[in-house]
């Protein structure tokens, strides 16, 4: 018993270690003429709806131009075959053998009808042919947003396994593309399958330019808008100019005799923003003229600020005005004072300062934000004559509302200049309104000549809407041949 059972021991035995060392005889090379098979996941197989598709032409990759050298475009004829859920993609290489990936961002396939070369008048001339070529724009610095957001997520999931005591690999590097070794293939694809088109692989440098050429209309309209500013200046030295009456200007005057007469301060606000922006500046050069008539008036004026910036400046704006109204000894610093940078703290003094002193008339002018009723609404309170005038499209109307007169948009920058008949003031918003009107001009002449670019687009030159299309096309063709 005990010999048997040794003997059926000792075969188990045998049997596990041959189980677990396989023999010398299956590790040997294969002979001439052996052959073996592994099983391999099948490739993919691609749509016949993708085989026959007819590939585009004329598949070119170029540097973009007027741009700072950190992409790429890729153009091509559009192909005569038009799938409703087929549409084009990009993918890219670290190298011309491959293998090509699908990019590492985000990418909207590309429709048959998207991404016209005709549409793009940035990169392109305007010609007819041109509606039959599609481009896509290759950002180089994608690639790089992708590395460093892949090794941002790398980099954190390694610092937590760490923290955990689990093991852990080398620590994440961060991937850099070289921008000349990028290479590209243009396909189609579907929800579900991609075909590469054959050809040799698009690749282009990108080259950063000096000069944007398709700003360069900006540079023109700009020197013709300076060019008009210096010529109104210079004739407003030599005749007067007409503005438009601004009836909450005519009113200054008005509310600073009035608070002469009941002996009541004057309270000037600036608004809530830094001395940077232009509604404040425009405050504060209203508050010189303002000053100066309640110098005149012998009355007092109280300035109370958000900003202390804004409050240095308005300190030596009231003093300049005292000083011209030959008034020096009435100027008190103390009227020009800086109370809190918190906004509704700043409103709640103010208004219990109106509350309290109960003002003749009050002027709001600056930028305001969601203050601007409550400080209407207690100066209304107190029965004072109240100017504002603000650029906030958003606050205008609380002002109208609570308001006696209200300074509407641009009249704020046009009041300065309506007060003190400036030459260089009256020069600007002479030559601010001409360019308006030149604008409004382009602007109609521009649709009356998209209108018929498209018209004569759609062969219909027999009328003369489409008629003055053809002609157009042609010498816009024409003058791109020459340029």
């Amino acid at each position: 018993m005990v010999g048997k059972g040794f003997r059926n021991l000792l075969f188990l035995a045998l049997a596990i270690v041959a189980l677990a060392f396989p023999s010398p005889i299956s590790a040997a090379p294969l002979g001439e003429g052996a052959s073996f098979s592994v099983e391999r996941e099948p490739p993919p197989i691609t749509p016949p709806v993708l085989l026959a598709f007819e590939p585009p032409t004329e598949i070119e990759a170029r540097d973009l131009p007027n741009d700072a050298g950190n992409s790429v475009i890729i153009t091509w004829r559009r192909s005569s075959s038009a799938l409703e859920d087929v549409r084009y993609t990009v993918y890219f290489s670290e190298g011309v053998a491959g293998p090509y990936k699908p990019l590492p961002f985000d990418f909207r396939p590309i429709g048959f009808d998207d991404n016209l070369v005709i549409d793009n008048l940035q990169y392109f001339r305007y010609e007819r042919a041109n509606r039959d070529y599609q481009y896509v724009i290759m950002d180089f610095t994608a690639f790089d947003a992708a590395a460093s957001e892949t090794y941002d997520r790398e980099l954190k999931e390694y610092k937590k396994q760490q923290k955990l005591g689990n093991p852990v690999g080398p620590e994440p590097v961060l991937y850099v593309y070289d921008w000349s070794d990028l290479y590209f293939k243009l396909g189609i694809t579907t929800n579900s399958a991609v075909r590469l088109f054959d050809g040799p692989p698009l690749h282009a440098v990108p080259v950063a330019q000096w000069f944007d050429w398709s700003k360069f209309n900006n540079l023109v309209m700009a020197a013709a808008f300076l060019v008009v500013i210096l010529f109104f200046i210079e004739t407003a030295r030599r005749r007067k100019f007409y503005i438009r009456r601004i009836a909450g200007l005519d009113a200054v005057d008005e509310a600073i005799g009035r608070a002469t007469e009941m002996g009541r301060p004057i309270f000037y606000l600036c608004g809530l923003d830094p001395m940077t922006t232009v509604s404040t500046i425009a405050a504060t050069n209203l508050l010189g003229h303002v000053a100066k008539a309640v110098a005149n008036y012998e009355s007092q004026i109280k300035v109370p600020c958000f900003d202390p910036i804004v409050m240095s400046v308005c300190q030596e704006t009231v003093r300049e005005a005292y000083y011209e109204a030959g008034r020096p000894d009435a100027y008190n610093s103390d009227n020009v004072f800086f109370i809190t940078s918190d906004q509704f703290s700043y409103v709640a003094a103010v208004n219990g300062m109106m509350v309290r002193e109960r003002p003749a008339a009050n002027f709001f002018f600056g930028y305001y934000y969601a203050e601007s009723l409550l400080l209407g609404e207690v100066g209304q309170s107190t029965g004072a004559i109240q100017i504002a005038g603000t650029d906030s499209n958003v606050q205008i109307p609380f002002f109208i509302t609570s308001c006696d007169y209200v300074l509407i948009g641009e009249e704020l920058y046009a009041a300065s200049a309506y007060i003190s008949r400036e030459p260089k003031l009256l020069g600007s918003v002479k030559a601010s309104d001409m360019a308006k009107a030149v604008i409004i001009v382009v602007l109609l002449l521009g649709l009356v000549f998209s209108v018929a670019l498209l018209v004569g687009a759609l062969g219909n030159g027999a009328n003369a809407l489409g008629g003055l299309g053809e002609k157009m096309e042609y010498f816009m063709e024409l003058f791109n041949e020459h340029i």
